[in-house]
């Protein structure tokens, strides 16, 4: 999932905008394995094995967290939230577990906390009626 939403954000920039028409710009992507993802073409100038330092970037303004799992991924959200980012998760567990206190974090300090993907992908599709 992550590779497609990374593959997005690179390919299709003139069809990607923020909401105020500013186009959106890739800073950085953190994985588990740097040489990994770089063996698998992501952009290497891009790739760290440091989210927090991501997290904290002033040149970061919106995170898009898809490591699943609880930790690190909750502390993670937690401090962007904290920082005013806005976050897109697709974290089921994360959310799960975490949920109420991320959403009253969220609102405290402003930062949108946004998850559809993360609770509508179980959604069976209706047929086509005809």
């Amino acid at each position: 999932m992550g590779r497609e939403v990374i593959r997005a954000l690179c390919e299709r920039t003139a069809e990607l905008t923020a909401a105020d028409g500013a186009p959106l710009v890739l800073a950085g992507i953190a994985v588990r394995d740097v040489d990994r993802a770089r063996g698998r073409g992501l952009p290497a100038e891009l790739v760290t094995d440091a989210p927090a330092h991501l997290v904290a970037s002033p040149d970061t303004d919106v995170i898009v967290e898809l490591m699943g799992g609880d930790e690190p991924a909750r502390t993670l959200i937690a401090a962007a939230l904290s920082a005013g980012k806005p976050v897109v998760t697709a974290n089921k567990h994360v959310l799960a577990r975490h949920g109420p206190e991320l959403e009253s974090l969220a609102r405290r300090t402003g930062a949108a906390l946004r998850f559809e993907a993360s609770v509508g992908g179980g959604i069976p599709s209706s047929p086509a009626t005809t």
